[in-house]
């Protein structure tokens, strides 16, 4: 059964914003496959007046709308009583299904927060539940209840869903389309850049760590792509005093904080990097050092990543150079500098080649293909 021409609402945890992590990516790539697609962003608990649901197409993808939503009811009560939050919520569902003013074929939600019940949007829609994050909670686990599909992006992640007793299976993050578009050819200067793309507010960033690797090479050029003020930040982060104490130090001579950029800008620039950093503390980590969104990315480009453990990645060290502890990254440093020191070899043509090629492996297309296949391999077939 194609994914297109379809009517989807797609449930995010995080906000429309410049920064794009997998929702959006899917959001926009099944515009473009010809479906109607409806982001659901999370509901604004910051005004409490004005329109309670509202609906505006996007002006950059054709196809795309985004739904922009108030609660008329507290929030808390999804903490002190959620049965009351659920109640309300079924409303509150109808009422965006009565905005939207057409018939939904897929509700696709990315929702580990349980907001959204799938019941409440009647037996017709076909309904997939995509977990990129490690269920904290029972709370991510009944999210999922009621959907005819789970998706996620380790095998870790999917395993803990199998008690459902529904279909699971295995997508691994994907890369999109403004990626592999033609670049101008953008240049450094003498000096080598590591890239490093992502919120920079996020609590599991090993921060000790990866100031000490910035430190103790003053010679590179460090450059971050990604939120470090919260005015900008549509993906949430922290907003004290460790969190400040953090981005301070990062105002380096070796360091370019360039903030949220578009995707093809972020695309166009990540070429002109020899290397990339990642550095989260897996004990902090939401991901639990298991997959990230920028490795697709990063891998696109050729050039080599250098970072703490990942286990989707573990023993593929042509794709990755990791430190093999889980629990701590004390000799991350070193192993950045071994690789910086042998950059030739680690970015010689064959590893890159390697490298781009599991990316166009896993474009944002062909995970959608592959949703596509699985669905049809389903004993109830979607539509």
């Amino acid at each position: 059964m194609d994914l297109k021409n379809k009517t989807i609402l797609l449930i995010s945890p995080q906000a429309w914003g410049t920064m794009h992590i997998s929702k959006h990516h899917y959001a926009i790539t099944l515009s473009r496959l010809g479906n109607k697609v409806f982001f659901l962003n999370p509901p604004n608990q910051n005004i409490a007046y004005g329109k309670h649901i509202e609906i505006l197409p996007s002006q950059i993808y054709p196809g795309l709308s985004l739904i922009y939503h108030r609660l008329r009811f507290p929030f808390l009560f999804k903490f002190h009583a959620l049965p009351v939050f659920h109640w309300f919520m079924r409303f509150h569902i109808k009422g965006i299904l009565k905005t939207m003013g057409i018939s939904v074929d897929i509700v696709w939600s990315f929702d580990q927060g349980n907001l959204y019940p799938f019941k409440f949007f009647g037996k017709k829609p076909f309904k997939i539940f995509q977990a990129v994050d490690e269920p904290g909670d029972k709370m991510a686990l009944a999210a999922a209840q009621g959907s005819d599909l789970i998706l996620s992006v380790t095998k870790e992640i999917v395993e803990k869903y199998t008690s459902l007793k529904r279909p699971c299976h295995l997508i691994n993050h994907g890369i999109g389309e403004d990626f592999f578009l033609p670049f101008p050819g953008l240049k450094n200067g003498k000096k080598k850049h590591v890239g490093f793309s992502g919120n920079l507010l996020r609590a599991d960033i090993d921060k000790d760590v990866l100031l000490k690797i910035i430190s103790d090479h003053p010679q590179v050029v460090f450059e971050f792509w990604g939120s470090y003020k919260i005015s900008h930040a549509n993906l949430g982060g922290l907003d004290n005093d460790e969190s400040r104490s953090f981005i301070h130090s990062l105002h380096r001579h070796n360091v370019i904080l360039h903030g949220p950029v578009s995707q093809t800008r972020l695309a166009n620039e990540l070429q002109r990097m020899d290397a990339f950093l990642i550095c989260y503390d897996i004990k902090k980590d939401q991901s639990k050092g298991t997959n990230y969104h920028k490795i697709i990315e990063y891998l696109n480009t050729g050039k080599v990543i250098i970072a703490s453990n990942i286990t989707t990645y573990q023993h593929q060290p042509a794709l990755i150079q990791m430190v093999k502890e889980r629990d701590s990254n004390c000799l991350l440093p070193a192993l950045f500098t071994k690789v910086m020191s042998n950059l030739e070899h680690h970015n010689s043509l064959a590893l890159q080649q390697q490298r781009k090629a599991f990316a166009r492996m896993n474009t944002y297309v062909k995970q959608v293909e592959r949703i596509q296949d699985i669905i049809g391999s389903l004993s109830q077939p979607m539509l």
